[in-house]
């Protein structure tokens, strides 16, 4: 009866997680990988052992790290071992492989360190430990084990447009208006916890991915904040869309208020400190919470200064800590108000045109009008003149 009791103790000690915990956004996974042993030959009559078994990486496009967690809890996966030779079966069978559904977007690092591959395309294979040959006269009939390896699984958001901001600047809003997402909105900071992804539909049925992260604040880049571990998904985005609030960000009491533009002049820090290569990705500027009083006066003051931003820092009084090494260009700046679904068609626009336009810079099968020009002209060179 005592321990009876002090079970039930236990048990209504143990408090269930909030529901948002449990639900947790997975974006790394370690895992022990072992390739299976191969079988050992037969030397009286020549016979082979069977190949061991390989643990692969499978790219799907609905798979999810969390399965694969769920799937091998001791977070040891082990391929089968190739079968002994025998009288009956002188070349033994292979071991059976092992094939763990990965999402797109996955790199697969080794302990150290080494790359060992990354999967973005559905159905994209990648081998993480092959399995040990079996028993030849090369090996004197003895099967060899298989690789071992610890790996982390390491998943990077394929999306069109990472939204990045300071927390409260309207990014899970904007989401919702945007696209068919439901993330979870509410008046504090750190509202999203984790990320979220939504779909932008068109009339003509085109859709473009958005991911939107937690918020970013001062210092992000050496893991305070919410944001930091995110900033990894924005490495794998087409385009990148600032979310500023008009009236600026104040953390907290204790914390430094920021105006608009420094919070923008932050974010550029931020992602500079973290990769300076993401500032070479194509980026909007969206200046949200046009609703309120007297906020198009500081929405034209933001324009104004970007118009040319290194003149505006070398005559202003901010801060140095603040100020970027290399700022970003804002392919355009647009007001909004997401409350207000003002600005927000236009900013849909916005998006699509520049995406098309870097899907054909980017386009290898799309050539210059003079390269193709000079490329034609040295073929008829080539040809000579023709002898009719």
């Amino acid at each position: 009866m005592v321990l009876l009791n002090r079970i039930l103790y236990t048990v209504k000690e143990i408090k269930r997680p909030r529901k948002y915990l449990r639900s947790k956004f997975i974006d790394t996974v370690r895992l022990h990988v072992k390739g299976g042993t191969g079988g050992t030959g037969l030397p009286k009559y020549g016979g082979l052992g069977g190949q061991g078994g390989c643990v692969y990486c499978v790219g799907k496009e609905d798979a999810n790290l969390g399965k694969i967690l769920s799937q091998h809890r001791a977070k040891t996966v082990v391929a089968g071992h190739g079968e002994d030779s025998r009288k009956v079966r002188i070349v033994g069978a292979p071991g059976s492989d092992v094939k763990l559904e990965v999402p797109l977007g996955v790199t697969i690092f080794r302990e150290d360190g080494k790359v060992l591959g990354s999967i973005d395309k559905d159905g994209e294979t990648v081998i993480v430990a092959r399995g040990g040959p079996g028993g030849t006269p090369e090996n004197s009939f003895l099967g060899h084990f298989g690789q071992v390896h610890h790996i982390r699984l390491d998943l990077k958001l394929i999306a069109d447009i990472g939204l990045v901001g300071f927390p409260n600047a309207g990014k899970s809003s904007l989401l919702k208006v945007i696209s068919r997402a439901k993330p979870r909105i509410a008046n504090y900071p750190f509202t999203t916890i984790k990320p979220n992804m939504g779909i932008i539909q068109f009339e003509d049925k085109r859709q473009i991915s958005i991911a939107d992260l937690p918020g970013l604040i001062e210092g992000a880049h050496i893991n305070i904040g919410l944001g930091h571990k995110f900033l990894k998904h924005v490495e794998r985005t087409k385009l990148l869309l600032f979310i500023a609030d008009v009236q600026g960000f104040q953390l907290s009491p204790h914390h430094i208020k920021r105006s608009c533009l420094e919070t923008i002049l932050l974010l550029n820090k931020e992602l500079e400190l973290y990769n300076p290569e993401l500032l070479d990705k194509p980026a909007i500027l969206a200046v949200n919470k046009l609703d309120l009083k007297g906020t198009d006066n500081i929405f034209n003051e933001v324009k104004e200064s970007f118009k040319d931003i290194e003149k505006f820092i070398n005559n202003s009084k901010m801060p140095a800590e603040i100020i970027p090494e290399r700022i970003i260009r804002f392919e355009n700046i647009i007001g909004i108000s997401a409350l207000e679904r003002k600005g927000i068609n236009d900013l849909k626009t916005l998006l699509r045109n520049r995406l098309d336009d870097y899907a054909e810079d980017t386009n290898a099968d799309i050539i210059d009008a003079s390269e193709l020009l000079r490329r034609n002209r040295n073929t008829i060179l080539e040809r000579g003149p023709q002898i009719t």
